[in-house]
């Protein structure tokens, strides 16, 4: 029987999957540095995580293989890490190989030196050499041998690339002229970069591989709200549209895959991350409630349910993802043959098989990936049927190859649960429930929020830790964890209008002022002050799969400074946003919630205050309003802790709106409200 190395201690499953190679895999540990020093040996660290393809091809290919394995344990320190429950130490050597090799990817593999400074690395390495890339074993040795014998090239080599590292990272410094701060101009030239790589035929932005971008959809549904620019909506809606018509959306079990391989979302790569389903539900929200279009809602409500039915853990916190692969074939799990669909649907194959482009001869790879090539009412017309009965006849269909999928052996769950990506689920749930009115969103976004706060909570007041699973907390939160959940906080409050929550979010917030501040600059660090084992504290800005913790937090002394009058986190986020601001307007695909919150920033934010007895149906109302740019507070009696709240009240329930420190007088209607925000001299 094979022997277990040192992850068999773990909880996580990618890590899991390793403990049975025979490299001698150590955990990122004290144990492992350690050993590095004392023996004067380099560490390989490889770093993946659990949906990923490639980590486990790789595994197959070298990390199994016997040969392979003696050469890495008698030559290196073998360290194994998830990116997603070490994303600190992924950033930076990920940073490190980019720089080295002008990409990036998963799996990452880097090798340092004992002191834990990157100087080679490089991502999938085959077993032969192909693909214009080295073999593993030639890579081994290449390396083994030059550390033993060019060791001061090696050493100079980590000590530049940790000097590039730090020098990196140095951004914020830098002098803000006049000319760069706020002007109307920057969202049209947000904008007008924005739609420079918008494929116009198939939705999405650039070539593929092709990412959902949720955050660019999101600035173009906001701009044409504030503008009224048909281009930006109409992209926007294409890009919705065509990922939900697309292999790249689970036609019969909802939810959304990490990206595409093809230009026209044909071809996912299967993975399915619980943030990508998180951010598309919540921009999806948006898109219903600017539109109306039904559509939207189904999407909402397929994906919650997919969420629900697959990634929710009995107390109510949500798992990481589903792997790309079952049984060692990617896809394998969601694709599917003519013949079985027949066999299945009997009479109504034909109508099925033909809308969701299921052929005998298949669609990829000899197999059916469904997908819509045509709108239903279009559909519905061809076939002589009314909408209604076409309806039936796929929700019916779909019902069947759902409960047949379900025989089949499903994808690896990867069950830790991480509380930034639980906290972006948070603010999808009261985004869905705020569009739908579905009082189970509500409902979920509660319970998950008392699960994040019974089982994440660290040993000082307002500190979190990153993940949890079989009743452990383990390391501690980043900085997107502490963003992202005191956005949904914020969030929260606005669904339930209980100020608990508000109070949570800025005590968590002056929590990591204290923690991750960078004196100098206003950013934040992605780690906590005091943390030994990275050789960098970095900054992270980039909007990339999820926003940044700094645009985020941004974002959120935006808001918090609004809800609390607190007049120095205005500045701040002010200073921090105006530093990126040629960069935003630039690269806005790159900075996508920075985009958002520079034109919040430029066109204003609507304070509305719902103050008296009987709020209840007027704040629903008013929740499914498009009101992009506000924040929100009820109250059934004025209340002093809260600027907004500090109102009188009156016999019928007023809605206040401010603006810039301004109130006009009140009105009884989501209507009137509306009319007001909407009329000319608020734009």
């Amino acid at each position: 029987m094979k022997q277990p190395n040192k992850l068999i201690q773990e909880t996580s499953p990618y890590l899991l999957q390793h403990a049975y190679n025979p490299v001698n895999w150590y955990p990122w540990s004290e144990e492992a540095l350690t050993k590095a020093k004392d023996e004067n040996k380099p560490i390989l660290v490889s770093i993946g995580y659990a949906a990923c393809h490639w980590c486990h091809v790789m595994e197959r290919e070298s990390f199994e293989d016997e040969n392979t394995a003696k050469m890495m344990n008698e030559n290196f320190i073998n360290i194994k890490i998830d990116r997603e429950e070490r994303p600190d130490l992924d950033h930076i050597y990920m940073d490190a190989v980019q720089a080295m090799t002008g990409s990036g990817g998963w799996p990452l593999n880097v090798f340092l030196t004992p002191a834990a400074k990157p100087f080679y690395g490089g991502t999938y390495f085959p077993p032969q050499k192909a693909f214009n890339r080295p073999s593993w074993q030639e890579t081994l040795l290449g390396v083994a041998q030059a550390f033993r014998e060019r060791r001061h090239e090696i050493d100079a080599q980590a000590e530049n690339l940790t000097e590039h590292l730090l020098k990196s990272n140095s951004f914020g410094l830098q002098k803000i002229s006049e000319n760069e701060l706020f002007s109307p101009d920057q969202p049209v030239e947000a904008f007008q970069n924005i739609m420079k790589s918008a494929d116009k035929e198939w939705g999405g932005f650039g070539r593929a591989p092709k990412f959902p971008q949720s955050y660019a959809i999101q600035f173009l549904l906001r701009y044409n709200h504030l503008t009224k620019n048909e281009e930006a909506l109409q992209q926007a809606l294409l890009s919705l549209d065509k990922m939900i018509e697309g292999g790249i959306y689970d036609q019969v079990g909802g939810g959304f895959a990490r990206y595409s391989t093809v230009t026209e979302w044909l071809a996912p790569h299967f993975e399915k991350m619980l943030y990508d389903n998180a951010l598309l539900v919540s921009v999806l929200s948006e898109a219903y409630q600017l539109t109306g279009k039904e559509r939207y809602k189904e999407v909402i409500e397929e994906t919650m349910e997919f969420v629900q039915r697959e990634l929710l853990h009995p107390a109510k916190g949500f798992y990481a993802a589903l792997d790309a692969d079952s049984e060692g074939v990617e896809g394998k799990f969601y694709v599917w043959d003519y013949e079985e669909v027949k066999s299945l649907l009997g009479s109504n194959a034909g109508i099925f098989c033909e809308y969701y482009n299921i052929t005998e001869e298949g669609n990829w790879e000899h197999s059916n990936i469904l997908r819509v090539k045509m709108a239903e009412r279009d559909f519905a017309v061809k076939k002589k049927l009314t909408i209604d009965e076409l309806k039936k006849i796929l929700l019916t269909g779909k019902e069947k190859l759902l409960q047949k999928r379900n025989e089949r052996i499903h994808p690896l769950l990867d069950d830790k649960i991480i509380l930034g990506w639980n906290a972006l689920m948070n603010i999808a749930c009261s985004k869905a429930f705020a569009a739908t009115g579905n009082e189970k969103y509500r409902t979920l976004a509660k319970e998950n929020m008392q699960f994040v706060f019974n089982n994440f909570k660290g040993k000082e007041e307002n500190e979190f830790h990153h993940t949890w699973k079989n009743d452990k907390a383990k390391y501690p939160a980043f900085l997107d964890d502490y963003a992202f959940l005191i956005q949904a906080l914020i969030q929260l409050q606005e669904i339930t209008t209980e100020t608990k929550w508000l109070i949570h979010a800025k005590s968590i917030t002056e929590f990591v002022i204290k923690n991750f501040s960078e004196p100098d600059t206003g950013f934040f660090f992605y780690t906590p002050y005091g943390q030994t084992d990275v050789i960098v504290r970095k900054k992270e800005v980039y909007d990339g799969a999820v926003p940044s913790g700094n645009s985020v937090m941004a974002y959120n002394l935006h808001q918090l400074s609004i809800l609390f009058d607190k007049r120095d986190w205005e500045q701040r986020c002010l200073a921090m946003t105006s530093s990126l601001a040629r960069a935003i307007t630039r690269y806005p695909t790159s900075f996508g919630n920075w985009a958002c919150l520079l034109q919040e920033i430029i066109a204003g934010t609507n304070e509305i205050a719902l103050i008296g007895k009987d709020f209840s149906g007027i704040h629903n109302e008013l929740l499914g309003q498009y009101i992009p740019h506000r924040v929100l507070m009820t109250s059934e009696t004025a209340n002093p802790v809260f600027p907004l709240l500090e109102k009188p009240v009156a016999e019928t329930t007023a809605i206040y709106l401010c603006r810039n420190y301004t109130c006009q007088n009140p009105v009884f209607s989501a209507k009137e409200l509306m009319l007001l925000i909407n009329s000319p001299q608020k734009q």
